[in-house]
């Protein structure tokens, strides 16, 4: 099994702890094994199981506060809970919530097993390959990441992918938005198909029609032939519309007819042509604002946001970092013919300590820049250091960088006021309705700023 299989057990019961780790070590898994729910959150960050076995009944932290813990933050994050004193309330109460598996003990080994598969299914991480889709691990292939945030996140677009529901990627710019999508198109049941990525913002508003519908031959000046457009050439794949913020008012209503219908009208036809595509769409903008604004059509971003995720800034993940450097600094050598080995420890350094509002994209452009310069093996930090004060890709869109101050203001009213809105808001001058929008707006929950 790959180091992707870990597993951690929860049990005070020191000798069925001892027996559950040969018996998921021979099945192949790596195995974590602690005696309460404590010692399981202490260990999950470093450890980042793929599953977890917990018992139900234990002293401190018990089975269900244990799940509610570790969802609160991993909320994709299979949990089988095993106990001695399981009773029908129990095992509805515990599933209704979320719990993936609840077996009574003494259990049947190969029941538990089975459980496991089944588990590791769910999330893309069996071996056993599925009808349809990619579980090789190859799903997630180009994303190079150890982080745990990132690692979760991953987590939800695999269970995301099996289903046929529309997925909106709402994330800074330079996360890596395309990267998710083809990943989740990999992971479908629609990998065999066509995947087929268009970038809103770079097609001229009067052509947009004719490059997503298609047109006829005679219908416009220079339509010499007709022309298939995106939503027919990813017929039985998946559509990727990037920047899908941007697009212009006028043509959103199309767009949404063509969601509801599944059928596209090229531009100059008279007939309908029937599609099968799954839409993955992506922006940087805050698109709940720019319903309220009146720029995007309410029932349009519902039809979008079917299922949302999220692509962390680079800022959250900064031990991804070290890898993505070497990763582009390979990229560079093998196509300059270079032969550099590293950066040096200050310049990794400066790297790390790096604000990155252009995430990877930046990163990708600083390691870059830096390597074409240095005339050793070595990359020294004052190379470093120039790129990341030349570097355009760093400098933020005018609304990205007011939604990042809003909501970077809004967290610090909320830490100075312990999380109390009518402070918060009498700081703001707001009133409390306004301020509450503001914090929806920003997915920001008061309770997470109260002391505990």
């Amino acid at each position: 099994m790959s180091e992707t299989t870990r597993i951690l057990l929860v049990d005070d019961d020191e000798g069925l702890l001892r027996l559950l780790s040969m018996r998921l070590a021979s099945a192949g898994h790596e195995i974590k094994a602690v005696a309460s729910g404590e010692q399981a959150l202490a260990a999950l960050p470093q450890f980042q199981p793929r599953l977890v076995i917990t018992d139900l009944r234990m002293d401190g932290i018990d089975g269900m506060a244990l799940f509610d813990a570790i969802h609160k933050n991993h909320p994709a994050l299979p949990i089988i809970i095993l106990t001695a004193h399981g009773t029908i309330p129990d095992a509805v109460e515990a599933t209704r919530r979320g719990v993936f598996g609840f077996l009574t003990k003494p259990f049947d080994s190969q029941e538990l097993l089975d459980y496991v598969d089944r588990a590791l299914r769910l999330t893309g991480l069996s071996a056993e390959p599925r009808e349809g889709g990619d579980d090789s691990g190859d799903w997630r292939d180009g994303i190079i990441s150890r982080s745990a945030v990132m690692e979760e996140a991953l987590r939800q677009a695999r269970l995301v992918a099996d289903s046929e529901s529309n997925v909106l990627i709402q994330s800074e710019s330079g996360t890596g938005k395309e990267l998710l999508a083809r990943a989740l198109h990999r992971a479908s049941r629609r990998a065999a198909g066509p995947f087929v990525a268009v970038n809103c913002s770079s097609i001229p508003e009067a052509l947009l029609e004719s490059e997503l519908f298609g047109h006829s031959k005679g219908s416009f000046t220079g339509a010499t032939q007709s022309r298939k457009g995106l939503f027919e050439s990813a017929d039985g794949g998946t559509l990727f519309m990037d920047e899908v913020g941007d697009m212009p008012l006028a043509f959103q209503a199309k767009l949404l007819r063509v969601l509801q219908e599944g059928e596209v009208r090229p531009v100059g036809a008279n007939n309908q042509v029937p599609v099968d595509v799954r839409v993955i769409s992506a922006t940087h903008r805050d698109l709940e604002q720019a319903v309220e604004t009146g720029d995007f059509r309410a029932d349009l971003y519902y039809r979008l946001n079917v299922v949302r995720l999220e692509m962390p800034p680079l800022r959250e993940r900064r031990d991804d970092i070290p890898l993505l450097a070497r990763h582009f600094l390979s990229r560079v050598n093998e196509r300059n013919g270079r032969h550099i080995e590293g950066f040096a420890p200050d310049a990794m350094e400066a790297l790390m300590a790096a604000s990155w509002p252009g995430n990877v994209r930046q990163l990708q452009n600083v390691v870059e820049q830096s390597a074409a310069l240095s005339t050793t093996e070595i990359v020294p930090a004052s190379l470093v250091q120039r790129a990341l004060r030349s570097d355009p890709s760093g400098v933020l869109p005018l609304a990205e960088a007011r939604d990042r101050f809003e909501r970077d203001y809004l967290e610090e009213l909320l830490q100075i006021t312990g999380g109390n809105v009518s402070s918060a808001a009498r700081l703001a001058g707001r009133n409390r309705t306004e301020f509450y929008k503001l914090l929806k707006r920003h997915h920001l929950e008061p309770e997470m700023f109260r002391a505990s």
